[in-house]
C-alpha cells in the first residue's frame, strides 16, 4: 500500500519570540523540521508534502529536494493546512501520516508502529496517543469497550471524569488518504477562532460509522511539541541524552554526558573516548580508539583511528590515523591531514594538505599549502599566502626541514630534502637537498653600549 506523509510547518511560532521561524530552531544543531523530515524519510514514503507558510523560502532552503511543498498563505487551522495538499494527494489510494514540524523527538520506529497498527485495525483514522503524568491542557482519548476511539475531548470541554484520563492526543495521525480529503471538505470553522481543525475529521469519520483507532506510544517524550524556548530546552536535553545513550551502547565512552554535545548525524567508532566540554557537530565521522577533548570542537569532519584531538578546533576537514592534534590547534576548512602527523599547540592550518609523518609542533600558520611527507616545520614557520589581493600556494616537498621563524612567501616551492635556515624569508624556490639562508648577515659593533652611554652623559 502506498504511503504518504504531510508535515505541518507553516506556523510562525509567536511564543518563541524570535526572528527565526519556529520549525527552523535547532535541536542538537539540527532544525526541528529537519529532524522530522529525516525520520519520515526512513519510512520509505512514496510522497512527502511539507506545508509551508511563514518563512517558506527558508524552510525550503533547509529541506531542499527531500520534500514537495504547498503554501498555506493564511494560517486558518490544521485542517486548512492539510487541505493545501489536496492537489497532490486527494485522488490517491493509500495511507497518509500527518506530523507537526515542531515535534523533533518523534522517531521512525514510532511512526512505523502507528502505520502498522492503523492497517491492522482497518481504521480510517488512527491517533498517536501517549500517557501523560499531567494531562492538563491536552485533548483526552475516550475509548469504547472494544478499545476504539469513542471521541477526543479537549481539556476545556471535558467532564471531571474525562479529565482523569491520562491518555492524550499527541497531534500525530494516520489516515486512509481518500477518507481524509473527503472529510476535510466537511470541516467547519464554526468556532471561536474561526479556524478549521484537523481533530474535527475524527468526529466526521466517527459519525459515518468508520473505525477510529488509537496507538499508544510508550514514550511520551517523543510527542513533545516545541512552542516556546522552555520546551526547546527540554527537547534539546532529551535529544542529547538519546544521542549519548546510542553511542555509549555502541561502545563509545563519554566521560561526562552532561557537558558533551554530539550531533544526531555524527558517527563514532568503538573504544573512542569523549572528554567533557567537547562539541561534535554536523556529519562528523570519528574512527575507533580516538581521544577527543577535553574542550574540543569538531564540525563536519572525518577523523581516522587512534587519533587524539585535545583543546582544539577542526572544521570541514579530514584527519588521518594516529594523528595528534593540540592542545590549542585550529584546523580550518578544506584541510587534509595524513596519517602519523603531529599538529601541536597554537598551530593553524587552512586549506592545506599535510603529508604522512610530518610535524608542526608549535606556533605556526600553514595556509594554502601542499606539505609532503616527513616534513618538519619549526616553531614560528609561516606560509605567507596572501598579498592583499590574491592567495597563493606554498609547496613543501617530502623530507624538507623548515627552520624556526621562517617565512615562505608564496608562490614558492621548497624541494625534496631541502633545508631552510632559521629566521629566513624565502621568496624564491629552494632546490632539493639545498640549504637556503635568507636573512641579513649578523654584525656585532664592539663597545657600542659604552659609546652610547658616553654620548648621553656628555
Amino acid at each position: 500500500m502506498k504511503r504518504y506523509a504531510i508535515i505541518l510547518a507553516a506556523g510562525q511560532g509567536t511564543r518563541m519570540k524570535s526572528k527565526l521561524y519556529k520549525v527552523l530552531h535547532p535541536v542538537c544543531g539540527k532544525p526541528m523540521v529537519q529532524h522530522v523530515v529525516d525520520e519520515i524519510s526512513r519510512l520509505g514514503v512514496d510522497q512527502l508534502i511539507t506545508v509551508v507558510g511563514f518563512g517558506a523560502e527558508q524552510v525550503k532552503a533547509q529541506i531542499g529536494d527531500q520534500s514537495e511543498y504547498v503554501l498555506q498563505e493564511e494560517q486558518l487551522g490544521t485542517a486548512h493546512a492539510v487541505m493545501q495538499a489536496a492537489s497532490h494527494l486527494a485522488d490517491k489510494d493509500g495511507v497518509t501520516l500527518v506530523v507537526c514540524g515542531d515535534t523533533p523527538l518523534i522517531t521512525a520506529e514510532t511512526m512505523e508502529a502507528l502505520l502498522n497498527y492503523h492497517l491492522k485495525t482497518k481504521a480510517k483514522a488512527t491517533i498517536l496517543t501517549a500517557i501523560a503524568d499531567d494531562p492538563t491542557g491536552y485533548g483526552r482519548i475516550v475509548r469504547n469497550s472494544e478499545g476504539h476511539v469513542e471521541k477526543v475531548v479537549e481539556h476545556k470541554d471535558a467532564t471531571e471524569e474525562e479529565r482523569k484520563i491520562q491518555e492524550i492526543n499527541t497531534g500525530t495521525y494516520c489516515f486512509d488518504n481518500r477518507a481524509l480529503f473527503e472529510a476535510l471538505t466537511k470541516v467547519s470553522n464554526n468556532n471561536a477562532q474561526g479556524e478549521y481543525y484537523l481533530p474535527d475529521v475524527i468526529e466526521i469519520l466517527k459519525k459515518q460509522g468508520e473505525i477510529i483507532s488509537a496507538y499508544e506510544t510508550s514514550s511520551f517524550e517523543e510527542t513533545l511539541g516545541v512552542n516556546d524556548r522552555i520546551a526547546l530546552s527540554k527537547a534539546e536535553k532529551i535529544m542529547r541524552e538519546r544521542i549519548h545513550r546510542k553511542h555509549m551502547a555502541n561502545g563509545v565512552t563519554i566521560i561526562d554526558p552532561d557537558h558533551t554535545y554530539i550531533s544526531p548525524d555524527a558517527q563514532i567508532g568503538r573504544d573512542t573516548i569523549i572528554y567533557p566540554g567537547t562539541w561534535i557537530e554536523g556529519r562528523t565521522i570519528i574512527g575507533e580508539d580516538c581521544i577527543i577533548g577535553p574542550n574540543s570542537e569538531i564540525k563536519n569532519s572525518k577523523i581516522g583511528n587512534n587519533t587524539s584531538i585535545r583543546h582544539s578546533v577542526v572544521h570541514d576537514s579530514e584527519i588521518g590515523n594516529h594523528v595528534t592534534i593540540g592542545p590549542f590547534a585550529h584546523i580550518r576548512p578544506l584541510s587534509k591531514i595524513d596519517d602519523d602527523v603531529r599538529i601541536g599547540n597554537f598551530v593553524e592550518i587552512k586549506k592545506s594538505t599535510f603529508g604522512k609523518g610530518s610535524k608542526a609542533s608549535h606556533l605556526s600558520y600553514i595556509g594554502d599549502a601542499e606539505v609532503g611527507s616527513n616534513v618538519n616545520l619549526g616553531c614560528g614557520s609561516i606560509t605567507v599566502n596572501y598579498d592583499g589581493t590574491n592567495k597563493y600556494v606554498t609547496k613543501i616537498e617530502d623530507g624538507a626541514f623548515i627552520g624556526c621563524n621562517s617565512n615562505l612567501i608564496a608562490p614558492v616551492v621548497v624541494g625534496k630534502g631541502a633545508y631552510v635556515a632559521a629566521g629566513s624569508t624565502i621568496t624564491e624556490d629552494v632546490p632539493g637537498n639545498a640549504l637556503a639562508i635568507a636573512r641579513a648577515r649578523q654584525t656585532n659593533k664592539e663597545n657600542y653600549v659604552e659609546r652610547l652611554q658616553a654620548k648621553k652623559n656628555s
